[in-house]
């Protein structure tokens, strides 16, 4: 299922894994796991990976939607030498251009001291593991926080789209992701990363109300 906004397709593929398509007709993969793929579509001019965790760095996946000239981007703690392609380090915290496209990283992670930590009181996502994604698409801003809680530095960041997991257990939970919603301001909302796994199913239709009653558009793309 897709959705558009000012001409930017997005498509879920499932889970985390999106396909961003910009009115120019650049393909943007961000975190593709080869179980929600439909076969090698072999399209994407750019492909983003956010941490290490099998269900958001595939390998394969990466080849089967990776275009002849596809820009690998990825977090540079992830070990990617097992990938074909050249790859740009993405730092944990800061700006970077890629194929013309400006992207901020923002480090993302579970409070330690929050719920979403495993039986020890480790958190699933510790501080430095994981980046989210500020892009610039044609003067659209879409932020993609990846695997995270709703953490104090998130709150001056303002885009038009926002893409939040919101299944709970290993990230915020669905009632986390529409505070931090309201709090990027943004014009539309795709939650994602949920109802994949038996910890993280969540009722995305009460997400969605939730906003829509705040006047904050909401599609279950």
């Amino acid at each position: 299922m897709s959705t558009t906004y000012e001409e930017i397709t997005f498509e879920r593929l499932g889970h985390a894994s999106k396909r961003i398509e910009t009115a120019d007709g650049t393909v943007i993969y961000v975190d593709p796991w080869g179980e929600q793929l439909e076969g090698e579509p072999g399209d994407g001019d750019i492909v983003f990976v956010t941490h290490d965790d099998f269900d958001h760095y595939d390998p394969e996946a990466i080849d089967a939607v990776a275009g002849p000239a596809v820009t690998v981007a990825a977090y540079e703690a992830i070990d990617t030498s097992d990938l074909a392609s050249d790859v740009i380090d993405l730092p944990l915290e800061g700006e970077v251009t890629v194929d013309g496209i400006d992207v901020e990283t923002v480090p993302a992670y579970n409070d330690p001291d929050g719920e979403h930590v495993d039986e020890d009181g480790e958190p699933f996502h510790a501080e430095g593991e994981v980046i989210g994604l500020l892009l610039d698409l044609e003067e659209t801003t879409v932020f993609i926080p990846s695997d995270t809680d709703f953490l104090p530095h998130h709150e001056s960041i303002t885009a038009d789209v926002f893409v939040p997991p919101i299944g709970g257990h290993f990230t915020m939970d669905r009632r986390e992701a529409a505070d931090f919603a309201r709090s990027v301001e943004a014009d539309l909302v795709l939650p994602e990363h949920y109802d994949t796994f038996d910890p993280i199913e969540t009722d995305a239709d009460a997400f969605a109300a939730d906003l829509e009653a705040d006047g904050i558009r909401v599609d279950l793309f």
